[in-house]
């Protein structure tokens, strides 16, 4: 039986790694984009092609054999947010789905399924809202517009026939790198404290699950807008505290206030403050199960 290739862009990243790694584990062949050159490899079921969005470059035979779509890249969103880094934390989303659907388009590659992340920042910040994926009010930050841009560049694979799913993620937590590491880096000299009033909402998961949530879209070729959530979201002072204790280091100190922050980050500071309680219902209905639920032992299977 003819093994299935998939092509993944974003795949040396935090969450791309592990999604190779699930697809490594499926049996499929990974051709994966990189503007790196040094970052390429090539091997039996994991080959490197270079590509260069801001100029346009594609390393067009990256497609050749290729069924599927796994959609990553994207410029952190964790880093200081001057006007031209949000122009590339744009840019680096939607001008890479233009130039992927304009080199299918011109040579006529057969892709059945694009799966691509985005994101629960498109969800308005609240503390009592229950987000599922029909919700359509968007947030008025620089990341719901972000989003909302990211998500209709997505759509845009509709237009030469190919199936779009697009996965929002929230959290992602994983044991080296991303938002967790930051979280526990003071915890460990006994300095961590809850931002603002500690009570917005967190919806995370855990990054091994977010993997292969990923490949669950894939296998069953779903469509639509799928919450990349774990199924219970926590207060920001509930995380705080399970990380402390999992960590076993005391929390004394007061509660962050939003505008040391702002001061530190800038306007990136809403990261921290931003509530959206997300549902995982839609995606557990189609199936997919995970393998942590819950807060605690997902901490501890990354910190301990």
């Amino acid at each position: 039986m003819k093994k299935k290739t998939i092509l993944i862009t974003g795949a040396t990243g935090l969450i791309g790694q592990e999604v190779v790694k699930a697809c490594h584990q499926k049996g499929y062949i990974v051709h994966y984009l990189s503007t790196s050159k040094s970052k390429l490899e090539s091997k039996d079921n994991y080959k490197g092609f270079f590509w260069n969005p801001d100029q346009n470059e594609i390393d067009e035979t990256c497609f050749e054999g290729v069924e599927a779509i796994i959609n990553l890249v994207g410029a952190s969103i964790s880093k200081r947010w001057t006007d031209d880094y949000k122009q590339e934390i744009l840019n680096s989303r939607t001008k890479t789905a233009e130039l992927l659907i304009e080199t299918i388009k011109k040579h006529n590659f057969s892709i059945e399924q694009i799966v691509s992340a985005s994101a629960i920042g498109v969800y308005p910040s609240s503390s009592v809202n229950y987000y599922e994926e029909h919700n359509s009010s968007v947030s008025d930050t620089f990341l719901g517009t972000v989003v909302q841009k990211w998500e209709n560049a997505v759509d845009d694979f509709k237009s030469i026939g190919v199936k779009v799913a697009k996965v929002r993620i929230g959290l992602v937590l994983a044991e080296e790198g991303g938002a967790l590491s930051e979280i526990v880096k003071p915890m460990r000299f006994g300095l961590g404290a809850a931002f603002g009033s500690g009570e917005q909402w967190q919806s995370w998961i855990h990054v091994e699950d977010l993997a292969r949530l990923f490949v669950h879209v894939l296998d069953d070729e779903l469509e639509g807008v799928y919450n990349g959530v774990a199924p219970n979201p926590v207060t920001n002072s509930e995380l705080t505290k399970t990380a402390a204790k999992v960590l076993n280091k005391p929390l004394f100190l007061p509660n962050i206030p939003k505008v040391a922050m702002n001061l530190v980050l800038g306007e990136m500071h809403i990261l921290l403050f931003e509530s959206q309680r997300v549902s995982s219902g839609k995606i557990e209905g189609e199936g997919f199960q995970f393998k942590f639920h819950h807060i605690e032992p997902a901490l501890k299977d990354l910190l301990t």
